[in-house]
């Protein structure tokens, strides 16, 4: 049994209002899936764009293999995401009319061995909605630091 990779994307939370979740398939090289595996990956900066109909995501950043031969890939390349096409289709629709964007949430692998891309289609948050989510996290902090005190 393989040990489960689970890289998150803190950020996304707190800057996007998420309005719908995706779970898609990467293509990936071999020493690209060897050093997910290892935890030596992040997807904090990155984002997902279409070309050409097909969804990769960007800026990704996919330390090298340390053990690979000759062959080895670049760390910040084009990896392409792979969907449905009808989801494909609307999430297309969606970035183009509505202007949202579309932001990995999570690189995790399966119980396979497999590694996929929890993606979100998501608004931008205003700075007002930033100080709102703040002030809930405090506040929720300050219920649970009350609530232990009281057991």
């Amino acid at each position: 049994m393989q040990k489960t990779v689970n890289i998150l994307n803190r950020k996304a939370k707190f800057e996007y209002e998420i309005i719908d979740r995706y779970t898609a398939g990467i293509v990936l090289a071999g020493s690209e899936i060897k050093s997910i595996r290892l935890g030596k990956a992040s997807i904090a900066e990155s984002f997902c764009e279409f070309q050409n109909g097909e969804l990769f995501v960007i800026n990704s950043n996919i330390e090298e293999y340390a053990f690979s031969r000759s062959f080895s890939h670049f760390p910040k390349s084009e990896r392409k995401l792979l969907l449905n096409k009808k989801e494909l289709k609307a999430l297309e629709k969606n970035v183009q009319a509505k202007g949202l964007s579309i932001i990995p949430l999570r690189l995790f692998t399966n119980e396979k061995g497999i590694a996929k891309l929890d993606i979100a289609l998501c608004r931008g948050k205003k700075n007002y909605d930033k100080r709102e989510t703040m002030k809930e996290r405090d506040t929720k902090r300050d219920l649970d630091r009350i609530k232990k005190e009281f057991k």
